[in-house]
């Protein structure tokens, strides 16, 4: 007993018959534009005449409805009803405008079907409740039963007086029961209707895509720019720390290397999360003002600025650049910087501030070539507990740009080998 109370006036239930009640709203306007059109043809006001032809409006009302159903909002709209009011999954319902002729004549059949269910419980919901109150008060209100106001003669008759209020309350539990059973068909063909079509999944997967690749260009910029700044930062203290007493010019180079590397980290730091933000083009300061991002750095601006910071580090970088990096195209610049600062950080990481590394760039036929060699340490970046982000991060960049990257040891030293074609890049 208790579930079927439920199923007939639960909150589910209550809710779905909001929504038919809404459909029911929008059937109005429809309705009164068919009460125009048949009006005439039964002689009066089809809006407010008799059963047949506001039935008659009805029918006329549906297929303008299905008309403008054609409109684009429409899918997005009653999907959006749907998901507040009839307890249907997100996932099972699609998202945007139709976008196929068939996805476009399901949301038509929807959209009909939703006015004319509603319409129907709406007229039901309308007229049955004052019915229903009528026939409860009639044994107990003599003047209810007055024939002369037009009242069936039987409503006089004892038998009637005792079965009556039971008839109202059947009336209003067949309401109910309609309304219930109306707005579960409504729900449990909405995903059918409203769902997704290959082409929305199509759309929403290479949505998904894109937002993966924004998220891991991120991921490697952040690894990139702020692991580099850590390493360089921590070996620069550390440096700075041991020659403290004997070396105050070396601390003072270490300690502005150190100012610098973090002041371009910030900026770098800004820039990403004002990708994040979806600023555009300024991400706001601490103190809420907005302050522009860092431009994202490249071989032809801050190669020297990198392997300067780096030797205040302590690491000691032997750079042969047989190449002008002016001429670079600014996404392969932008990208060997990243390559070459997370070679030097690898350096720093895994040799410490007494390590070397050899580095070179070069042209090498139609593409770019960035090698980074320093000797093996005892423990190599692939053997690392939790290492080869970075060098993760190195592929993905070469690849992204249709190139190559190799890294291992290779006669006593750990060589990094890049290449990157210029042609086409812009």
């Amino acid at each position: 007993m208790k579930e079927l109370a439920t199923a007939l006036f639960g909150r589910r239930t209550r809710r779905r018959w909001i929504h038919l009640i809404l459909g029911g709203a929008l059937a109005m306007p429809y309705v009164f534009v068919g009460s125009v059109v048949v009006g005439p043809l039964f002689g009066d006001s089809a809006f407010f005449g008799s059963i047949g032809a506001q039935l008659s409006a009805f029918a006329v009302g549906l297929p303008l409805a299905a008309i403008t159903a054609l409109f684009p909002l429409t899918r997005p709209m009653s999907a959006a009803a749907v998901r507040a009011l009839c307890g249907v999954p997100d996932e099972s319902l699609a998202e945007g405008p139709a976008r196929t002729r068939a996805a476009r004549g399901r949301t038509v059949a929807w959209f009909t079907l939703h006015l004319g269910l509603g319409g129907v419980i709406s007229g039901m919901s309308l007229a049955l409740p004052p019915f229903a109150v009528f026939l409860i008060a009639l044994p107990f209100v003599p003047a209810l039963r007055d024939t002369s106001d037009g009242a069936p003669a039987f409503f006089d008759a004892p038998w009637w007086l005792v079965l009556s209020p039971a008839v109202g309350l059947a009336a209003l539990v067949a309401l109910a029961a309609c309304a219930a059973a109306a707005g579960g068909l409504l729900a449990r063909w909405a995903p059918g209707l409203l769902g997704p079509t290959p082409a929305d999944r199509l759309a929403a997967a290479e949505q998904r895509a894109a937002d993966l690749a924004v998220r891991n260009r991120l991921a490697r910029e952040l690894h990139d720019s702020v692991g580099h700044a850590l390493s360089a930062v921590t070996l620069q203290a550390s440096a700075a720390r041991r020659v403290l007493d004997h070396d105050p010019e070396f601390v003072r180079e270490a300690l502005a290397a150190i100012e610098d590397t973090t002041r371009r980290t910030v900026g770098e730091l800004d820039a990403v999360l004002g990708v994040l933000r979806e600023t555009g083009n300024g991400a706001a300061g601490a103190d809420g003002a907005s302050r522009p991002t860092a431009p994202a750095p490249t071989l032809a601006a801050d190669l020297e600025g990198l392997l300067r910071r780096t030797r205040a580090g302590g690491l000691r970088v032997t750079a042969t650049v047989d190449m002008d990096p002016d001429a670079l195209p600014p996404l392969v610049s932008r990208e060997a910087y990243r390559i070459v600062q997370e070679a030097l950080s690898n350096a720093l990481r895994h040799g410490g501030d007494t390590a070397s590394v050899t580095l070179r760039i070069a042209l090498d036929g139609p593409g770019l070539a960035v090698t980074a060699e320093n000797p093996l340490p005892s423990r190599s970046a692939a053997a690392r507990p939790g290492g080869g982000h970075g060098l993760r991060g190195i592929a993905d960049r070469a690849r992204l740009l249709g190139g190559t990257a190799e890294a291992g040891p290779r006669d006593g030293i750990w060589r990094l080998d890049v290449r990157l074609p210029l042609k086409g890049q812009q």
